[in-house]
């Protein structure tokens, strides 16, 4: 049974590196970040099997391809704190020569990343072939991804959906992170989606939706119920509402923080409201 308390302590910590990192080089992107903590908390600390000693093909392993790359704040510091990589090394985030740049890259060798990320729309692509490739291989582990919402306006999302469905991917979990902004104002402002439930279902997924994506009980409950539903011939979809910047209060809900870091002061105040719990780096 999951230890919460444990977790969320995890979730407090990230979001002080989350803050951090992208202050230091007054450049990065936090609010989503922020919202998707409690999920890649829940992902690498509870859910997951997998090994930080680190193999590419990892075989015999549940493996996990962030498609909206730019949230690679929260991707590190979830790696970092999972034994990948030395926490330290967290301070090098988008210097010169760093292994931490501002979206995932394989080229560095950073242990924990099968994918690079910078351009959006291409992680399904990426999870629906591991996943065949485990089912071809005779392993029965777990792929998953996670998407932004805004990101779903790639048309590749939608043929890697099809084809996940036409060939009956149910090793595949995909999760939405669906906060309802993304760089230029609200998602229903930019490009109205419409019910994405109703997509996914056509697109012949099977959908769960978790209306409370931070709440550290309820993501758990989210994915331990998308993993009893694997192997059923469909593909999964989590739908998890999330808030952005959630954790820091000024960042909460506004678009304005999708791409944008604190400076000292809001640092200082983002801090106050995240408890130290693991270390600083």
């Amino acid at each position: 049974m999951a230890n919460i308390q444990k977790l969320e302590q995890t979730v407090s910590q990230v979001r002080r590196d989350i803050v951090r990192m992208v202050h230091a080089n007054n450049s990065g992107h936090p609010g989503g970040s922020l919202g998707c903590t409690e999920f890649l908390v829940a992902l690498y600390f509870e859910i997951m099997k997998h090994d930080s000693s680190f193999n590419m093909d990892g075989k015999g392993e549940d493996l996990f391809f962030l498609s909206n790359g730019h949230i690679s704040p929260v991707f590190y510091s979830v790696l970092a704190h999972s034994g990948y990589f030395d926490v330290a090394e967290l301070a090098t985030f988008r210097k010169i020569d760093s292994r931490l740049q501002g979206h995932p890259t394989t080229h560095e060798g950073l242990p924990g990343v099968r994918m690079a990320s910078g351009s959006l729309g291409q992680g399904m692509s990426v999870a629906v072939g591991a996943a065949e490739t485990k089912r071809l291989n005779g392993d029965d582990r777990i792929v998953y991804s996670l998407h932004g919402d805004g990101e779903l306006q790639e048309g590749q999302i939608w043929e890697a959906a099809m084809y996940a469905s036409a060939k009956k991917v149910d090793n595949l979990i995909c999760t939405v992170d669906l906060n309802g902004q993304q760089i230029d104002g609200s998602t229903d402002e930019v490009m109205n989606m419409g019910s994405l439930e109703a997509k996914f279902t056509a697109f012949g997924f099977d959908v769960l939706v978790e209306k409370e994506g931070n709440n550290m009980t309820k993501v758990v409950a989210a994915l331990e119920e998308a993993k009893s539903r694997t192997g059923n011939g469909k593909p999964i979809c989590i739908l998890l509402h999330t808030e952005m910047g959630n954790g820091v209060d000024y960042m909460m809900g506004s678009h304005k923080w999708h791409g944008v870091a604190p400076n000292d002061e809001e640092l200082a105040i983002a801090l106050a409201q995240n408890e130290e719990t693991l270390g600083d780096y």
